[in-house]
């Protein structure tokens, strides 16, 4: 395909995708991201005729006047969209299919770790968000979308949403795949925050443990007192709340305490042979008279 075929292509790519776009040739004359697309091809038919040096030299004149930097070695498909455009690096060993759209900041590089094929290969119509990083010698598939500022090490199926650091799946063919029972239509955000899901469910957790303790716990019992029956989270049935019954075995076991005392003093006076313990349980136990305590002295 020559030049001005794709830049007619280009043109009419960014009329569909873009609200903000204008006319034909102001989109020709100030898109910065077609500027370094359009250059591109240039520098990639350099590079593959054997002009190397040429090539990179060109890829450095468009970086600066662009501020997007396509390795002259990259292989970019139709209708390539760069939006905005500032602080896109797609390295040489890159492949991106047709119909994409990129936003500023993404980067399609490698890790530093592996030699020959080192950069992604990105599938046709996927949509990679503002500030994504996708590195390694991976495949993103078709019909993909990266949430903005995600950082992709694996291999993506088709028709997935990937946010995150890393970045992992959360919409596969159109379905959910974490356990969020909320619907998509009632989020503030297109793409979900799984995160953001986590910290919602360990605080549902944290409340229904406090709950608990404050239904075990005496020291909680004045406060759920106070309310009226039925009315607190203590409650345990409709008829009694929960501090209602603490302090019942509470009570119960005060007693048993007391009736234990009891016992152990009425003991400890008959070892001494002051009395007789009646066998009648409400008889009070005599003292001794005067006389009887002058014997036991004698």
């Amino acid at each position: 395909m020559g030049l001005i075929q794709t830049m007619r292509e280009d043109v009419q790519a960014v009329k569909k995708s873009d609200p903000a776009s204008e006319s034909s040739f102001v989109i020709w004359l100030v898109y910065s991201g077609l500027h370094a697309r359009w250059a591109h091809v240039i520098e990639h038919r350099l590079w593959v005729k054997g002009h190397k040096g040429f090539a990179r030299w060109l890829a450095q004149w468009t970086r600066n006047r662009t501020g997007v930097e396509i390795h002259p070695g990259a292989q970019i498909g139709k209708r390539l969209f760069i939006d905005h455009g500032s602080g896109v690096v797609i390295g040489e060993t890159a492949i991106v299919g047709d119909d994409c759209t990129i936003y500023q900041g993404v980067t399609l590089g490698g890790t530093g770790n592996e030699t020959g094929k080192r950069h992604p290969t990105i599938g046709n119509n996927v949509m990679i968000g503002a500030g994504a990083k996708i590195l390694g010698n991976i495949t993103i598939g078709n019909n993909c979308k990266i949430g903005g500022g995600s950082v992709v090490l694996k291999d993506i199926p088709d028709n997935c949403t990937v946010v995150g650091i890393p970045g992992h799946i959360v919409v596969r063919d159109g379905q959910r795949v974490n356990k969020a029972k909320e619907s998509a239509a009632k989020r503030r955000e297109y793409l979900p925050d799984p995160v953001e899901e986590e910290i919602d469910s360990l605080r549902r957790e944290m409340k229904a443990i406090e709950l608990r303790i404050e239904q075990l716990s005496p020291g909680s019992m004045k406060d759920l007192c106070d309310a009226p029956k039925g009315t607190h989270p203590g409650q345990v049935s409709t008829h009694e709340c929960g501090c209602d019954v603490i302090k019942r075995e509470a009570d119960k076991e005060d007693q048993k305490v007391r009736e234990k005392n009891a016992r152990d003093e009425h003991a400890e006076v008959d070892s001494h042979g002051l009395h007789e313990p009646s066998r009648d349980k409400n008889s009070v136990v005599q003292q001794p008279t005067d006389h009887e305590k002058v014997s036991i002295k004698s």
